[in-house]
C-alpha cells in the first residue's frame, strides 16, 4: 500500500511542478510550437497569393472534340454566359461545376474542363449529332446517333440533312435507336430504309420504309419468345413472291401481328375482308 501511494506521490509531483523545471519538455514543446506557427504562416502566404487578381479567370477557351467542328454553339455567346455565372478564382473554381454549367446548355453532349495557368480554362465541347426528331419536326426534341435526346429544333440545323422521324415515351430513346438498326438490317433485301418509327406507350411499334411501306410490328413483350418478330419478318419474306404475284405493288402497309400468316393493305382502297381471310389461310404455315 505504501508502495502504490509513493508511485501516486510522484506522478502527482511531475504534473504540478511547472513546466519550465524540465528543459527538455520545454524545447519539446518549443519544436512543436515552431512548426505550427511555420506551417500557418505558409498557409497564409498561399491563401494570400491565391487571392491576388492575376488569379481571376479572365479566359475560357472553348474547343470542339477532335474530328468536330461546333456548327451549333455560339462560342462567344457561350463563354459570356459561363464567365457571369462561374465562381471562384483559378485555384477555388469547381471544374465539375463549369462542366455542368456547358452540359446544361443546347446541343452540347458531354464538356471536358481543364485549367491553364495562370487564369484561364479550357473546355473541348462535343456537340449533339441531330439523327432524328422526336415527335415531329414541329417538336422541341432530337434524338442523336447514341439514341439519347436532347432540347432542339430542326429550324436550328446547319446544313440540309435529312432526319429521321421517331416518338415514343420519353425514356425510351435508346430502345426505339434498338429497335430502328433491327428493323433497318431487317429490309435489306428490298433495298429499303426505315424512315419512321413509332412506339407507344404499351409499347407496340410500327416503322415506314423508304419504299413508301408502312410495317405494323406489335408487342412482342406478350411472348416470351425473343425471336417472334424475326420469325414473323422472315414469315414476310417467304411468302412475299406471292403477295407481288396477286396484288403486284398495289400493297402499301403490312401487319405481322398475327400468330399464322400476316395482313396486306392495298393502296388503292381497303382489302376485302373475304381476301384478307382468304390471304391468311393462304399465308398459314
Amino acid at each position: 500500500m505504501s508502495t502504490l501511494l509513493d508511485r501516486f506521490g510522484d506522478i502527482f509531483s511531475v504534473i504540478m511542478s511547472p513546466l519550465w523545471n524540465h528543459p527538455e519538455r520545454m524545447q519539446k514543446l518549443s519544436r512543436f510550437l515552431m512548426r505550427c506557427f511555420a506551417v500557418m504562416l505558409v498557409v497564409g502566404v498561399l491563401v494570400w497569393l491565391s487571392q491576388r487578381s492575376v488569379f481571376t479567370l479572365r479566359q475560357i477557351q472553348v474547343e470542339p472534340v477532335a474530328g468536330q467542328t461546333l456548327k451549333h454553339i455560339n462560342k462567344s455567346l457561350v463563354k459570356r454566359q459561363v464567365m457571369e455565372t462561374v465562381q471562384g478564382n483559378f485555384f477555388s473554381v469547381r471544374l465539375e461545376d463549369v462542366k455542368r454549367g456547358f452540359e446544361s446548355m443546347p446541343w452540347v453532349r458531354h464538356a471536358n474542363v481543364r485549367r491553364v495557368w495562370p487564369n484561364g480554362l479550357i473546355v473541348n465541347i462535343e456537340e449533339q449529332k441531330a439523327f432524328a426528331t422526336w415527335g415531329g419536326e414541329s417538336s422541341n426534341t432530337l434524338m442523336n446517333t447514341h439514341g439519347e435526346l436532347f432540347a432542339g429544333r430542326v429550324s436550328e440545323l446547319v446544313d440540309d440533312k435529312h432526319l429521321l422521324d421517331f416518338s415514343g415515351p420519353n425514356d425510351a430513346g435508346k430502345e426505339v435507336m434498338s429497335l430502328y438498326e433491327k428493323a433497318n438490317n431487317w429490309f435489306k433485301p428490298w433495298n429499303a430504309q426505315v424512315v419512321s418509327l413509332a412506339l407507344t406507350e404499351r409499347y407496340a411499334w410500327h416503322v415506314k420504309l423508304s419504299n413508301g411501306m408502312r410495317v405494323e410490328f406489335g408487342r412482342d413483350e406478350e411472348s416470351s419468345d425473343k425471336n417472334l418478330t424475326e420469325e414473323r419478318v422472315a414469315r414476310l419474306f417467304k411468302y412475299w413472291p406471292q403477295v407481288q404475284e396477286k396484288w403486284a405493288n398495289r400493297v402499301d402497309a403490312v401487319d405481322l401481328r398475327y400468330a399464322n400468316g400476316f395482313a396486306v393493305h392495298l393502296a388503292s382502297g381497303s382489302v376485302k375482308k373475304s381476301d384478307v381471310d382468304g390471304k391468311k389461310s393462304e399465308l398459314k404455315q
